[in-house]
């Protein structure tokens, strides 16, 4: 029996060990919302998961080192619906973020990005203006598209220069007009009405050489912003899948730990009763 409450103290410790990568990644998601990706809705969940399991994890530690059975049935029985609630939750993030991507342009390293091209949820999210006012608002004083301008010999670079870059979702939406408007570049942030112009797309119309306006308005804004954040979330993603799958696995082994551990006391109210 010692030897089981043994290992499930060393379970609920592995456990409580595998809750800092959870609280991690939700922690960097929100400095990401608050900096770059300026979307605040999938990090809370997983920091309130992430704590969670760290405070179950301790309980059923205080259970197996003080031989409590009620804290040891209420860290089986907790664990169990946090892990549902994580499966559910990694589950949902895939699939809002599963669809959209960056278009190519011809003749330019950087990717074009419209709304269209993501899920309806999250559509649907970024669509609400009191929603946006404050996406854009966070992205306007994150100051990305004022990061954006070179020099060379104190001349801003030229636009072929510029068709070379590798630009950010947030960067290629936000701060330029859509490729297909057709405008002329002059330099990172400001362009002017060339030929060519594409009216079917709002954009081109939304575009503004005011450094406070730019394309912050824009369809392509609000893709490169779920385009960011899709990008932060599968980063975190991978590590959530690796936790989740050794936590089932932790789970599985501490409930049979503790079936274990059930039956030796049970044996040994048999055998002093015999």
């Amino acid at each position: 029996m010692r030897a089981s409450n043994h290992l499930i103290g060393l379970l609920n410790f592995l456990t409580f060990l595998l809750s800092i990568p959870i609280l991690g990644g939700g922690i960097w998601l929100s400095s990401r919302a608050n900096n770059t990706d300026c979307m605040k809705f999938l990090q809370w969940p997983l920091i309130i998961i992430g704590v969670a399991i760290m405070v179950v994890s301790l309980a059923g530690f205080a259970g197996a080192c003080y031989r409590n059975t009620f804290l040891m049935w209420f860290y089986l029985w907790a664990m169990f619906f946090i892990i549902a609630a994580l499966v559910g939750f990694v589950i949902f993030a895939y699939a809002v973020t599963d669809k959209g991507s960056g278009r190519a342009v011809s003749n330019r390293v950087y990717l074009d990005y419209y709304l269209q091209d993501y899920s309806g949820w999250l559509q649907e999210r970024v669509s609400e203006d009191s929603y946006w006012r404050k996406i854009s608002s966070c992205v306007r004083d994150s100051k990305v598209c004022a990061k954006m301008g070179r020099n060379i010999g104190g001349v801003p670079e030229s636009a072929d220069l510029f068709y070379l870059r590798k630009l950010n979702p947030i960067e290629s939406g936000c701060c330029k007009p859509p490729t297909e408007c057709g405008y002329v570049y002059v330099n990172e942030t400001v362009w002017n009405t060339g030929g060519g112009m594409v009216v079917s797309n709002s954009d081109c119309n939304n575009w503004s050489n005011d450094q406070g306006q730019l394309c912050y308005s824009c369809n392509s804004c609000k893709a490169g912003v779920l385009a960011s954040l899709k990008k932060s979330w599968r980063k975190v993603s991978v590590i959530n899948i690796v936790i989740l799958i050794i936590l089932v696995i932790v789970y599985v082994v501490a409930c049979a730990a503790f079936r274990n551990n059930r039956r030796s006391i049970m044996m040994r109210h048999m055998v002093k009763q015999g």
